[in-house]
């Protein structure tokens, strides 16, 4: 059998490209760009709680980069370099082989260097660090003002439905499960809609992980204010918006994946109105349908309204790691 070095130099290390020095010493040596800001993000995924024990090591490889990269295009920060701590249940080279190939494919497309890291044997857990920089403004949650238009990016509730999928809660068939499960196993990080965004004065943002309304309440509490949110106007996945079609709000499951499912990884955003058609380019330029969702008021608190503008009584709640 391997030993944890062999298996490191195996599956991890690669030729650094914007490193000083990667994997194979005690540290790594990088080199920022000089006058930009450090942005950095740590998140741990843990098998039994936030990926199956059985999950696609390849998907999985993706996703634990795909999550921390998400982190930095909700601050407007272009990646750069990422470490990786992974404990291991055993030295399984096959499931290494596909994990590292997935991880490596996504930071091959966005430029990032494997740097450093650790490994031990223990139960499934795979924590990335990683790194990026900020050239000008980061798009930080407390720049949201009174009259800022809400945003979203994508489609929200797709992979939640993915989720009820494989624990039973919902059966979902041809098209609707294959792209469900796509969106929960492998995330698109909009990396470049941040970047975008970052260009835009006084954006402030946070990628949507735990559920819209939790997440956009973050930005809500740390600028201060309110919010108004249009539930018509909440940009649906298709399977989520047939259901919601056929049984309107009363279809609780939907409503749920919709507004609270989290691992979506899509933005929400606040800009000034005067922005719009600069927010409009600024999804088109990045690949990433925008949609107008709400608008920031003054005061505290986050009203849901239906069709006609009327409150709406909503008891759903984002994801909680100590409360699920």
């Amino acid at each position: 059998m391997p030993s944890e070095f062999e298996l490191i130099a195996r599956y991890f290390k690669r030729a650094p490209v914007q490193a000083e020095l990667g994997v194979g010493d005690d540290a790594a040596l990088l080199r920022p760009t000089p006058g930009r800001a450090l942005a950095v993000s740590s998140d741990m995924l843990v098998a039994g709680r936030h990926f199956f024990a059985d999950a696609d090591a390849r998907l999985l490889g993706h996703k634990a980069l795909a999550v921390n990269l998400s982190d930095l295009a909700a601050m407007g920060a272009r990646p750069r370099w990422a470490l990786l701590a992974l404990a291991l249940p055993e030295a399984d080279e096959t499931w290494l082989a596909a994990f590292s190939e997935g991880f490596h494919a996504l930071a091959g497309k966005h430029a990032v260097d494997l740097v450093g890291g650790d490994t031990t044997r223990g139960p499934l857990n795979l924590c990335v660090t990683v790194l990026g920089e900020v050239g000008g403004q980061a798009l930080r949650r407390d720049a949201a003002r009174a009259g800022d238009d809400i945003w979203v990016s994508g489609e929200l509730g797709g992979a939640a439905f993915g989720l009820a999928h494989l624990r039973g809660d919902i059966a979902l068939e041809g098209e609707y499960r294959v792209d469900c499960l796509l969106r929960l196993h492998a995330p698109t990080p909009r990396v470049e809609l941040g970047l975008r965004l970052a260009e835009l004065p006084r954006v402030a943002a946070i990628d949507v992980s735990d559920g819209l309304l939790a997440d956009l309440g973050h930005v809500l509490t740390r600028s201060g204010v309110a919010a108004e949110l249009s539930l018509p106007a909440v940009p649906a996945h298709a399977a989520v918006a047939a259901r919601l079609t056929r049984q309107r709000a009363a279809d609780g499951q939907a409503l749920r994946c919709l507004l609270a499912g989290g691992d979506d990884y899509e933005l929400c955003f606040t800009a000034p109105p005067q922005a719009r058609a600069a927010v409009q380019a600024a999804g088109v330029a990045a690949g990433v349908s925008v949609t107008r969702v709400g608008r920031v008021v003054a005061g505290a608190g986050l009203r849901v309204l239906d069709e006609r503008g009327a409150e709406m009584s909503i008891d759903v709640h984002g994801y909680d790691h100590f409360a699920a």
